[in-house]
């Protein structure tokens, strides 16, 4: 993938989530204006790419406690100059939490054969100011794994822990609205309404 895939990807998920099309048009304008908006160190702003990880029950979803951050949030991080955003997705998934077996689930709720499947959610949200680092934002491309069973999770150096939890826990532990859109999505995709 490159940056022509995930404008790509960007006008598909638009066509289904038109409600969403600021934050469509701010990530696509970072990738048409910026070569190097799956580096890191692209200002103000740089491409990410996360998964809600939902337990193969589908009742629960991993989240971390992220070491720097101080929060409970989904698993993910930065492209570091990789444009295909779905291998960014399931290489942090698997570094951040020690499964390897997941089930891809396409966030439009159906699955066309040699289709990637569409993001489940896409997000821009500010990073503050550390130690040598400036306040910049994530451009978050989000997409849904469910986590083959009989595997045991493990907590990577990034976070200070690793957890199932309910989907009506999330609130309880001071998840932000980005998190808690998100897992309404995950919710709304394995569970829909009769």
């Amino acid at each position: 993938m490159h940056r022509r895939a995930l404008l790509s990807l960007l006008d598909r998920y638009e066509i289904l989530h038109s409600d969403e099309s600021e934050c469509v048009c701010r990530i696509r304008a970072l990738v048409e204006q910026q070569t190097d908006c799956f580096e890191r160190d692209c200002l103000p702003g740089h491409i990410t790419a996360s998964v809600c990880i939902v337990s193969s029950d589908r009742s629960r979803c991993l989240l971390t406690h992220h070491r720097k951050l101080d929060r409970w949030l989904q698993l993910g991080g930065h492209a570091d100059g990789d444009s295909n955003v779905m291998r960014v997705a399931e290489r942090e998934a698997r570094e951040e939490s020690g499964l390897h077996d997941f089930t891809w689930i396409c966030g439009s709720g159906s699955w066309l054969e040699g289709d990637e499947p569409l993001p489940l959610d896409i997000d821009v949200h500010q990073i503050p100011a550390r130690k040598g680092e400036v306040e910049h934002e994530h451009h978050d491309i989000r997409f849904l794994l469910i986590a083959e069973p009989g595997q045991e999770i493990q907590i990577s150096d990034e976070s200070n822990d690793l957890a199932w939890f309910l989907f009506d826990e999330l609130p309880g532990l001071g998840a932000d609205e980005s998190l808690l859109r998100l897992a309404r999505k995950a919710q709304a995709l394995m569970h829909p309404k009769a």
